[in-house]
């Protein structure tokens, strides 16, 4: 452990990656690759050396004192996964509008999005290396881990960027308090309640639902949102109905074959999202039943091939490219934030034909 002596030293100098490396209790070169990522790092040795990072301000380089309030033209943009259309469109939007007027050089701006794969450390990580490089905003997108220590870690992150003066806004994800951070948080419960009341409104009472990782606030707040609308209708919440599982196709698939196993009169099934609606319709059809005849699906997002499946995906429309180009605005300071730094993003409800009356 370093001294308090130490700690003053390293505030009134320059704090060198040989700092961080004997805080850390480490090599140089590890450090290099844990701030690097290009090489793999135990995890529990990247968090040490990530919270020296944090304890000794090792973020610069060059005299902290002279580059203290300087930003980059470097934006950086974190999604789970890129590859999946719900994060792919809100990146898109904000990188879209990142340069425009206000900027330096002509306004334009370096967008790098972070790929974090849904991985808790890729994603501190990444708010680590933005710190560093002075990054002059981060959008977050997407919903949030369900875990008390990691948000405590993200908002420490969040703090020391906004501290340092870059803007943060998260897209699609819920607030986080007392971090200075702008929030343009989708209303998942609301559009999951208006969903299942649609079903139920048609005559449906034994409704499967898939929802996404038990871990993710998404997952909650759409699941949340569902059963609201099953105690108001006088439904049973059966816990058999209900199957969790990643937010994509294949899970959709396994997932509709289990609750069909479990329950073979259900005649209708909720989707986590709209691709694991996907698998749904397959796996009912190999199952030799009739969409909606049979069984009504419905999914949530609303992305581009849902209008084009047969037949056509009823969903909760989510206005991502929206929410993406006002982030992105926001972060480049051409937009007022919203009132209180948060703003709740409404979807819409989008009836279409994999949605009909339950058969007799």
């Amino acid at each position: 452990m370093r001294t308090k002596k130490h700690d003053r030293r390293t505030n009134e100098m320059t704090v060198t990656l040989a700092d961080v490396a004997a805080r850390a209790q480490v090599s140089p070169a590890t450090v290099s690759r844990v701030l690097n990522g290009n090489y793999p790092v135990a995890a529990a040795t990247r968090e040490r050396v990530l919270r020296a990072v944090d304890e000794l301000d090792y973020v610069l380089n060059g005299p902290a004192s002279s580059l203290a309030a300087a930003t980059s033209d470097l934006v950086g943009i974190l999604v789970d996964d890129i590859a999946d259309p719900f994060f792919g469109i809100m990146a898109s939007a904000v990188q879209g509008e990142i340069g425009g007027p206000g900027g330096r050089a002509g306004g334009e701006r370096l967008a790098v999005v972070c790929n974090t794969g849904g991985s808790p450390e890729r994603e501190l990580t990444y708010l680590t290396l933005l710190q560093r490089q002075r990054a002059a905003a981060v959008v977050l997108t997407g919903g949030a881990l369900e875990d008390a220590s990691h948000a405590e870690a993200v908002a420490a992150k969040l703090r020391k960027l906004t501290d340092a003066g870059t803007r943060v806004v998260l897209c699609g994800r819920p607030p986080a308090p007392d971090t200075r951070s702008v929030a343009l948080t989708f209303d998942h419960r609301g559009g999951a309640r208006e969903l299942t009341e649609h079903l139920i409104g048609l005559g449906h009472r034994r409704l499967g639902y898939i929802a996404g990782p038990e871990e993710r606030t998404t997952t909650r707040h759409r699941l949340e949102g569902h059963r609201a609308a099953l105690a108001a209708a006088g439904i049973e919440d059966d816990p058999r109905r209900t199957v969790h599982g990643r937010y994509e196709r294949r899970c959709g698939y396994e997932a509709t074959l289990e609750l069909l196993r479990r329950d073979p009169s259900l005649t209708a099934v909720l989707a986590a999202n709209d691709s694991v609606a996907l698998g749904v319709c397959a796996a009912l059809r190999e199952s030799g039943l009739r969409i909606p005849e049979d069984v009504s699906v419905a999914g949530f997002d609303d992305l581009p091939f849902s209008v084009d499946a047969v037949p056509s995906l009823t969903t909760v429309r989510l206005p991502l490219a929206e929410a993406g180009a006002r982030a992105g605005r926001i972060a480049m300071g051409r937009e007022e934030p919203p009132p209180g730094d948060i703003a709740t993003v409404r979807g819409e409800l989008m009836v279409r034909g994999s949605t009909g009356v339950p058969r007799p």
